[in-house]
């Protein structure tokens, strides 16, 4: 909540700051606007996908409310700015890569819903929101970018962050098919599927199906890896066994939730780093609210949502989403002391 106000205390001063076109407005037919990025969130995901264009030839003007975010970029030779209101002024592409819908709305909302007639983002500009948000929220945005001559694309990804640094994500896009095609290069730069999963929306409904499957996986992942365990199995041996077998998956063979299983994910590092607990139970969150304005029945992925939400409330939301396999385990320590 505390970085969700932050970011509001920030999208609030916009209007002030301005989007001028005085500060650096480009024609959009230009060469220079063209090879230039606009990105706005620099986190564990945004950092390595912000560093492929780069390294791939585009010129970036970047923002994040970490001013630490930026320094890694800036060193490769983004250009940094105080506010998104100067990403905006400067590219007429811009990516946004935020924890959740608050954070993009904050963002978008205020650019496009600027008063003044000499203000706001660039005509033609197409916003590409890669942030993991409601399909509501992303049609809503969609239709203010619209009354600006500007087009906003939900554009989620999969993959995490071993995918974000090796560029190959998979995108999920909602929006109109002709800027989904200028945009397609773009984004192939970033990752190595590029899916038009049909109108705005659309693009959020397939990730959010996504992550509820993946959290669901994953703890079925954890608590059979827990009970082959406790049973006396090896865990190397186990995993090998399921990786050959009818219960593959990806969390059992390629982020295997037991630490020392699978090398260089976030499990055998104390479960730093990776796919944050707390942003899976905010998917899953997002998969509860559909599922009540679609009729659908997803009683695995409530269960998954009290789950990763009890995590949360008992510390482990900085951690990895994997870390269901140590919280499954403290569990039944202390059930087991209390007996």
């Amino acid at each position: 909540m505390a970085a969700i106000n932050s970011w509001r205390k920030l999208c609030s001063g916009l209007h002030v700051s301005g989007l001028l076109r005085g500060y650096g407005y480009r024609n959009s037919s230009s060469a220079g606007a063209d090879k230039t990025i606009g990105f706005i969130g620099l986190g564990n995901m945004g950092t390595h996908m912000a560093r492929n264009l780069m390294v791939k030839g585009h010129s970036l003007v970047v923002y994040d409310i970490q001013s630490a975010s930026t320094v890694h970029l800036e060193k490769l030779g983004a250009r940094v700015v105080p506010t998104p209101a100067e990403v905006a002024s400067e590219a007429t592409r811009i990516i946004t890569m935020l924890p959740a819908g608050p954070h993009s709305s904050c963002i978008i909302d205020p650019v496009f819903s600027n008063p003044f007639p000499n203000r706001g983002a660039q005509p033609n500009s197409i916003f590409i929101d890669s942030s993991t948000i409601d399909s509501d929220t992303s049609k809503e945005m969609a239709n203010v970018a619209k009354t600006k001559d500007c087009t906003y694309l939900d554009s989620p990804v999969s993959g995490g962050v071993a995918a974000a640094k090796s560029g190959t994500l998979t995108f999920m896009v909602g929006g109109p098919e002709r800027q989904f095609r200028e945009i397609q290069p773009l984004l192939l730069k970033m990752g190595s599927k590029v899916v038009h999963c049909g109108p705005t929306g659309a693009g959020q409904a397939a990730k959010i199906c996504n992550n509820m499957l993946l959290g669901i996986c994953m703890i079925g992942t954890a608590e059979t890896m827990n009970l082959g365990i406790k049973m006396g199995l090896d865990p190397h041996l186990l995993a090998s066994i399921i990786n050959s077998s009818s219960g593959r998956c990806w969390s059992s063979e390629m982020y295997n939730p037991v630490p020392g299983v699978v090398d260089k994910v976030p499990a055998s590092r104390n479960y730093e780093g990776g796919f944050g607990t707390f942003l899976m139970a905010k998917d899953l969150g997002l998969a509860q609210t559909a599922a009540s304005g679609s009729g659908s029945s997803i009683p695995l992925g409530g269960l998954a949502y009290q789950i990763y939400q009890m995590m949360c409330s008992k510390g482990f939301s900085g951690k990895d989403f994997s870390a269901v396999f140590q919280f499954l385990q403290e569990k039944e320590t202390k059930d087991n002391s209390t007996d």
